[in-house]
C-alpha cells in the first residue's frame, strides 16, 4: 500500500528545521499525499483500497513509487510479475501502457517525467539489467543502456524527460552516469 508516514518528535515538528523539510517534500511533489489536520501537521492521506486490479492499492505487492505531479509510477505484482503500472491521481485510474512491461523480465525503479509521457525504469532480464525509456505517447521502448558493460540501476528522470541519471558500476564503484532520451552519454565536467 503506497502511503507516506513520518515520525516526528512534536519539538522538531514545532521548528524551522521542519518547515524546511516540508519545502523539500514539497519540492519532491509529495504534497498531493499530504494534507493539513488541525494543528498544521502533515497526515498520511490514503488512496482508496481496491479489490480488483485496476485501482493504485491492491492485494498484491505495490513498491517503488515515483510522484511526478499527477501520476505515479510504481511497480506491483499484481499479475504474478513484477511490472510497471503508472496511475493518474486526478483521474484515480491506472493507465494503459501496453508494450512496457514483458512476461520474460522483471522491472523496476521507475521514474515518470511531469507530463506522464516519458517513465524510465530498470529492467533485468537473464541476469543483466539495463535503463528503458518508454514514450507513452509513440508506445516505443529504448534501451538507453545497451552498450554499456555495467549493473545499472535506480534511474530519475528530468521533468521535461530529456535527461535521464542512474547509477552504474563499469569499473566497480557505482558512479553516477546521465543520458540523454536517445540513450545518448552526456559528458560532466571533471573537478
Amino acid at each position: 500500500m503506497l502511503s507516506l508516514i513520518l515520525l516526528m518528535e512534536p519539538a522538531f515538528m514545532a521548528s524551522r528545521k521542519f518547515s524546511l523539510l516540508l519545502k523539500l517534500l514539497g519540492g519532491l511533489c509529495l504534497t498531493p499525499f499530504l494534507t493539513s489536520c488541525g494543528g498544521g501537521y502533515p497526515q498520511v492521506l490514503k488512496v482508496p483500497f481496491s479489490q480488483g486490479i485496476e485501482g493504485l492499492n491492491t492485494p498484491a505487492s505495490e513498491f517503488h513509487p515515483e510522484i511526478s505531479k499527477r501520476y505515479v509510477a510504481f511497480v506491483s505484482d499484481r499479475n504474478g510479475s513484477q511490472d510497471i503500472y503508472l496511475y493518474d491521481q486526478r483521474d484515480r485510474a491506472l493507465i494503459s501502457i501496453p508494450g512496457l512491461n514483458a512476461l520474460d523480465e522483471m522491472a523496476f525503479d521507475p521514474t515518470v517525467s511531469e507530463d506522464g509521457r516519458y517513465i524510465a525504469f530498470t529492467k533485468t532480464r537473464q541476469g543483466r539489467s539495463d535503463i528503458f525509456l518508454y514514450n507513452r505517447e509513440t508506445r516505443s521502448l529504448r534501451n538507453l543502456t545497451s552498450n554499456l558493460s555495467a549493473q545499472v540501476r535506480h534511474p530519475t528522470i528530468s521533468a521535461d524527460g530529456s535527461t535521464i541519471a542512474f547509477e552504474a558500476n563499469p569499473d566497480g564503484n557505482w558512479d553516477i552516469l546521465i543520458y540523454d532520451r536517445s540513450g545518448e552519454p552526456i559528458a560532466l565536467p571533471n573537478n
